[in-house]
């Protein structure tokens, strides 16, 4: 399959073209990296002499001999003969040992244009902010959003897709690049997109970490997944486990969660307090690296509908540039609190709530109790955009998904 563009992820990348930088593609493994990387090695073709443009994808058998530090910059200088600059794409760099020293070798030298990518937060961040301090600029490479779904389904399949059907179908399958290479079930899709959880595990945690444990490791990510949307703590974990028979200290929880957070697997929004202005250090939400993983692990249910919503809006609004929260207001609790460039909005993700008169109170009482003058939303599956009391905004998801940025 020819690859599709995806300018919202490549764009932001092309400014730091020639920047004397490292540019670092991160994100969960089969998320697009490797494809937005090939992407922009053409585009830098297109523009180079013939043989300025190096592109190494470690994951290639064929590269076997540069997973180390010293072999690899023998290879790249043995590569670079001409004077002037070359563009070097290291793709899955921290499979090579001592990568980071070629790196910061080349970056002293002054000769190449660099751009890596990686599966793993800290590794990279550690290794980066340890030897190149200062001298590198961070993109987060995510799955398909619900616009780019759609414009691959038309790219596949030739014909221009049914937002309600295929709206349906991005909630179960989620947005992994790969599974749209071929026409396949949901079934088929979700066997795909376990493999990948299971690589991440395995090759973005296990073989990084020191896990003494591994089926306790994948309890406690099948549990996040289980949870997504909903705020708990590593001693949460604990007692269910405990309720389970099994044994696990809350510390090691957490060194867990923090494991899979650095693989991607999960994301955590950390909460805020509205009225203390400050960061909640406790009771946490957890989002999937892409919301299929809940989906293709526990099954399709209704019961994951509301945080699946959650997750789909909480990773629209981070590739539209903001920040994001969980808001906490007196006991109450704001699904989101988004802030980009000085300006905030409130949102609350739910299913629907206009038929049932607690689960409308539940959903706006929150937001009525923001005492400031930004905007508040509503986002749900409701089938029209209304005006609420208090000047709340309602949009459907799906409207959300595909119009401009919140006002």
């Amino acid at each position: 399959m020819e690859a599709i563009a995806r300018p919202d992820q490549l764009e932001p990348i092309l400014p730091f073209v020639g920047a004397p930088m490292v540019k670092v593609l991160t994100g969960i493994r089969r998320g697009g990296k490797s494809t937005l990387l090939q992407m922009l090695a053409d585009k830098l073709t297109a523009t180079r002499p013939p043989g300025r443009v190096v592109l190494l994808n470690f994951e290639k058998l064929s590269l076997s001999p540069l997973l180390d530090a010293i072999e690899l910059k023998r290879h790249l200088d043995a590569t670079m003969t001409e004077d002037g600059t070359y563009c070097i794409l290291l793709d899955e760099v921290q499979d090579v040992t001592g990568w980071e020293r070629v790196v910061n070798s080349l970056l002293a030298e002054g000769r190449a244009d660099l751009y890596v990518t990686g599966s793993n937060s800290r590794l990279l961040s550690s290794e980066l902010s340890t030897h190149i301090a200062g001298r590198y600029v961070e993109f987060e490479v995510q799955t398909l959003s619900f616009a780019e779904h759609l414009r691959f389904v038309e790219a596949t399949t030739g014909a221009e897709p049914d937002i309600e059907t295929e709206f349906r179908r991005y909630l179960v399958r989620g947005g992994f690049p790969g599974t749209y290479a071929v026409a396949l079930t949901d079934e088929q899709v979700y066997r795909a997109v376990s493999d990948i959880y299971a690589s991440a595990l395995v090759r973005d945690v296990l073989t990084r970490k020191v896990i003494r444990n591994p089926d306790m490791l994948r309890r406690v990510a099948l549990f996040a997944l289980d949870n997504i949307g909903s705020p708990f703590s590593a001693a949460s974990i604990a007692r269910y486990l405990k309720s389970q028979r099994r044994q696990l200290d809350p510390d090691t929880a957490l060194n867990y969660l923090g494991a899979l957070t650095e693989a991607y697997v999960l994301n955590k929004s950390a909460r805020y307090d509205l009225q203390g202005k400050r960061l909640l250090t406790v009771n946490e939400k957890y989002y999937a690296g892409d919301h299929g993983l809940v989906s293709a692990m526990l099954g399709p249910s209704d019961r994951h509908l509301p945080g699946i919503l959650e997750n789909i809006v909480w990773a629209e609004l981070r590739r539209r540039g903001h920040t994001v929260h969980v808001g906490k207001v007196g006991q109450a609790e704001i699904d989101f609190v988004a802030e980009r460039h000085g300006q905030r909005t409130y949102l609350q993700v739910t299913t629907t709530f206009l038929d049932n008169p607690d689960t409308r109170q539940r959903v706006l009482a929150p937001l009525c109790a923001v005492e400031d003058a930004f905007p508040r939303y509503v986002l749900s599956l409701e089938p029209l955009a209304l005006q609420l009391e208090g000047g709340i905004n309602h949009l459907r998801i799906p409207d959300f998904l595909l119009g401009d940025d919140l006002r």
